[in-house]
């Protein structure tokens, strides 16, 4: 009051005192949260230390678990705000304590120095809690800018490879995921969603700071993954006898149910309309079709073999024409009509004479990847057997060439304006890059071990 009489006095506009940021209980849980849980190199994680008797006292974790109960994090959300000046990043213990001295941190933190600069992703967001930052505005960007990646699993490593298709470098790496299995991302970009084989769970993932968001426990082992056009459902199916679906609520980031199918599940997919939710069992031969709006089978095919990927094709009016599916111990692509849901036709790819056959290691998948492009005009297959991306004119199948591309390429994924196919060539620990209109491979890219599954996502820088 005396600085405002004072600036009356002498005829000065008075200086309004700083505006207090609310701390968002949302933004903490789904943001700040995973940070004490994120496994940095060299470095403990947070809650290693910080669930007991320090000034930062968090809640331990229950046994067996990967993230907090609700309850546990409101205990959380009320001990971190201790450490906390809203509206002041600076002054804030949470922020400096683990900061570089070099970048203004506190001398010493008993769990050392987590951040070397205020430019590391993990502080940034940090800061924009401090300063009053809500999940809305935290997605909302200038011209709603987001980043391409290349998301490359290693089946049989424990880290993901986040490729730059502007560079085609690795420009990132998510680790702890053990026998990373299926990738798919969220529609807005705010995250990824992979499942984990090791611990059968979904590993939710920020598309921001890569930071480990929540692990979802399943009903089984779990193999390949899909998410809903909305972004509101992931599907993950369960790899072992009965087999199942499982749903996970991405809101709530719980498994919602699980739809019974026959046989355990290799691969699940989202039809391009969104209207349905496909798995194909490798064991049982069956592909389930299950309506998505009520999460109940609507239909189901047999065939002649085990069930590997598929891929859909859209009619004129958005909705499926027809399921390309390739199958066990077959060196081709059978086709499903998606409305008289029968096979029509199969054909085999065709042989390359200049190429040694590889036989060996295959897991009874001679074929194993297929991919459409966005104009629907072109079809692409992967042959184990030779190494092989091979090409066909859409709708009549007609063939367009192939192109070497690795040994034991499995899953291919297509950048956004589908002038690149990006193979996953298991054998040889790269991606290959192919152009998708010349069938000339432009780059190869070392990654982890045994690359298989892949997907393309528009994350938030």
């Amino acid at each position: 009051m005396l600085q405002l009489l004072l600036a009356a006095l002498l005829g000065q506009q008075p200086v309004p005192p700083p505006a207090t940021a609310a701390l968002d209980y949302d933004f903490y849980k789904a943001r700040v949260q995973p940070l004490f849980l994120e496994k940095r190199e060299g470095h403990v994680r947070c809650v290693q230390c910080h669930a007991g008797s320090t000034t930062l006292r968090l809640q331990s974790l229950p046994e067996g678990a990967f993230s907090w109960t609700e309850e546990q994090t409101r205990k959380n959300f009320e001990a971190v705000s201790t450490m906390v000046v809203p509206g002041s990043p600076g002054a804030s213990k949470l922020l400096r304590h683990p900061l570089s001295r070099d970048a203004g941190g506190d001398v010493f933190h008993g769990g050392g120095q987590h951040w070397m600069s205020k430019s590391d992703p993990d502080w940034k967001v940090l800061e924009a809690w401090v300063n009053g930052a809500t999940l809305g505005s935290s997605t909302k960007t200038a011209g709603d800018a987001r980043v391409v990646r290349i998301v490359q699993t290693n089946s049989a490593g424990d880290t993901v490879d986040l490729i730059d298709p502007a560079t085609n470098k690795v420009v990132a790496v998510i680790n702890d995921i053990e026998i990373p299995h299926g990738v798919t991302s969220a529609p807005d970009g705010t995250r990824l969603y992979f499942t984990n084989e090791s611990r059968s769970t979904v590993d939710v993932v920020d598309g921001s700071t890569l930071a480990m968001i929540a692990r979802i426990p399943l009903t089984g082992h779990p193999n390949n993954i899909s998410i809903s056009r909305d972004g509101t459902r992931v599907y993950a199916g369960i790899a072992q006898a009965p087999g199942a679906v499982d749903v996970i609520d991405t809101v709530s980031l719980t498994r919602a149910k699980s739809i019974p199918v026959k046989g355990a599940v290799h691969n699940v997919y989202v039809t391009p309309d969104g209207k349905f939710i496909v798995s194909g069992s490798v064991a049982s031969r069956w592909i389930t079709v299950i309506d998505q709006a009520t999460e109940t089978v609507a239909w189901e095919l047999q065939m002649s073999a085990g069930i590997r990927p598929m891929e859909f094709e859209k009619a004129a009016d958005g909705t499926t024409s027809r399921i390309f599916v390739q199958l066990s111990d077959y060196h081709g692509i059978a086709v499903v009509d998606f409305t008289q849901r029968k096979e029509v036709s199969r054909f085999e790819m065709a042989d390359i004479p200049a190429e040694h056959k590889h036989t060996e290691g295959l897991q009874g998948a001679p074929a194993h990847g297929l991919a459409i492009t966005a104009d629907g005009k072109k079809l692409f297959a992967t042959s184990k057997w030779y190494g092989q991306l091979y090409a066909y004119s859409l709708p009549d199948l007609k063939p367009l060439g192939s192109v070497h591309v690795g040994q034991h390429p499995e899953w291919i994924t297509l950048s956004p304006d589908n002038k690149s196919i990006y193979v996953a060539a298991a054998g040889d620990n790269v991606v290959s890059v192919v152009d998708t209109a010349t069938l000339k491979e432009i780059a190869r890219i070392p990654v982890g071990q045994v690359p298989k599954r892949n997907g393309t996502a528009l994350l938030r820088p």
